[in-house]
């Protein structure tokens, strides 16, 4: 199967909100990311079955404006995963950040995904906080 990723693919906020529903076990809540995507984002990358253009993957790239990225949401379709879609996503992000000017990324993950971060993406551990607000 050829994919196509694309930095700041096109997308819609239905067939997004479908994808996040998908990747995370949750309902569809349509709440307008596409719209938050734009304001608030560096990037995105989208991952695209080339024969068809269904949306397989997605990953949002948050920024500071400055010299930190931060990966939020990276979320391929159940069907499509352990296919490297995901590695490829994080690149491309990573990717897109470095050609902002961006020194860094960030990412936090829950322990489940540490061997994905870690050892698939090359990212290196490093101590954080967290403040349930």
């Amino acid at each position: 199967m050829t994919i196509d990723y694309l930095w700041r693919g096109p997308l819609t906020d239905p067939e997004l909100d479908a994808l996040h529903a998908e990747a995370f076990g949750h309902p569809v809540e349509p709440g307008g990311r596409l719209a938050r995507l734009e304001r608030h984002s560096l990037g995105w990358v989208t991952a695209r079955r080339a024969a068809d253009g269904a949306l397989l993957g997605f990953v949002n790239l948050a920024w500071d404006g400055g010299a930190h990225a931060f990966l939020l949401d990276t979320a391929v379709s159940p069907d499509t995963r352990r296919q490297g879609v995901a590695t490829r996503l994080v690149t491309e992000a990573a990717d897109g950040a470095r050609a902002a000017g961006c020194a860094w990324l960030h990412v936090d993950f829950e322990p489940h995904l540490r061997p994905f971060y870690l050892d698939a993406c090359g990212l290196r551990p490093t101590d954080a906080g967290l403040l349930a607000l």
